[in-house]
């Protein structure tokens, strides 16, 4: 397999989703197991109602099929954020409300060093509007295209703050089922905060909805097959793949599925690998094992196993939780409110559009977001 770099350069991964129905699949006994879930706590943040009037929009960080992320201002406290901003008729036409709703309640249980904060949600007639952080050093991958692949130790740094994010994710039930450079976001002291929740559940069991990056889909994904936590860190073995060799282990150049599925479902033992430290390579094996019952971080041990294998040796995980660890690359941000770390895009008057007046058909799918007053 060819590592060039070249065929990838500047080709973002999007997601897939499918709602598969399970009636037919599985019994109404196994339909219900994820209802018996507990109801996830909320994180205490200042509360606070947010309304489009309190921001002034500066421009677009990023765009994606239900609309576009903008950097915005405060006009009380001048500080900046990202204003996440989806079109409700889209959402509900590719039959991703609960996606939707999912990624507002998981991000109000979780607080954590690594992981994106969520400040309050809102909607108009057309659109739901969600004010989280703005993380000025742009996405992982963007830095990983740049440098085409990172030295041992650096993959090292960002695999163990993502393994010690996706840790507490799982303490509290949640799946976060989208792991892929793209969705890791460097603040401005360059640790990493993971974002888009979009695809995330919470789940003290099992579940089977198709959802993900090809790329980075577990087999049982793939077998449509009931899965668990696990399949986290099954992405997290095909992150430190793709980020010691600059492209993940079954990289199709084509983008053709059919083939790309195939080979997962083949397994680790197909990979040509490249050269990596010897403990690397074991530890990507271990984490991305067909057999989810072997698999690492879903043994006896849990996460344990991953924080103590030998390639996380000389990582200081007490360190590393509380950021007293020099970030291996720092994002250059000429100050406040700097996205020149994200893309450019065509601003299209899209924000002239928010707030409007309209019949407002599907509200109701979005009972979690408030009407505020524009």
């Amino acid at each position: 397999m060819s590592h060039s770099i070249s065929v990838a350069a500047d080709y973002h991964r999007g997601s897939i989703s499918t709602q598969r129905t399970s009636s037919s699949e599985w019994t109404q006994q196994e339909n219900n197991l994820e209802a018996e879930t507990l109801p996830l706590p909320r994180v205490s943040r200042p509360k606070a109602s947010y309304r489009l009037t309190d921001f002034i929009i500066q421009r677009t960080l990023g765009t994606g099929s239900f609309g576009r992320v903008h950097l915005v201002r405060s006009k009380h406290n001048l500080r900046f954020y990202a204003i996440k901003v989806l079109n409700k008729e889209k959402i509900v036409r590719t039959k991703q409300v609960e996606h939707t709703n999912n990624e507002k309640m998981m991000l109000e249980a979780v607080q954590h060093p690594f992981i994106i904060n969520l400040w309050g949600a809102f909607q108009d007639a057309s659109n739901l509007f969600m004010v989280m952080d703005f993380v000025p050093g742009g996405e992982l991958f963007t830095l990983l295209r740049r440098s085409n692949r990172f030295p041992d130790p650096v993959a090292k740094f960002y695999a163990a703050e993502v393994a010690l994010a996706l840790n507490h994710l799982h303490s509290l039930d949640i799946i976060y089922r989208d792991l892929k450079p793209e969705n890791i976001l460097l603040n401005h002291d360059g640790h990493i905060k993971i974002a888009d929740f979009g695809f995330s559940k919470h789940c003290s069991s099992v579940t089977w909805t198709l959802c993900g990056t090809p790329d980075y889909l577990a087999p049982e994904i793939i077998g449509q097959q009931r899965y668990n936590k696990s399949v986290d860190w099954y992405a997290l073995g095909v992150l430190i793949f793709e980020m010691l060799s600059g492209l993940p282990p079954y990289h199709q150049p084509d983008h053709n599925p059919v083939v790309l599925y195939e080979k997962i479902t083949r397994g680790p033992a197909f990979i040509r690998w490249p050269s990596f430290h010897e403990n690397a390579t074991d530890i990507i094996q271990k984490l991305m094992e067909g057999e989810p019952s072997k698999r690492y971080g879903n043994l006896r041990h849990g996460a344990g196993d991953v924080f103590a294998h030998p390639w996380f040796r000389e990582v200081d995980w007490d360190k590393l939780r509380n950021r007293e660890i020099t970030a291996p690359y720092l994002p250059k941000i000429a100050g406040d409110g700097d996205a020149s770390a994200f893309e450019q895009y065509p601003e299209d008057n899209a924000a002239s559009l928010y707030g409007l007046p309209a019949q407002d058909t599907w509200g109701q799918d979005f009972p979690n977001f408030e009407y505020t007053s524009h």
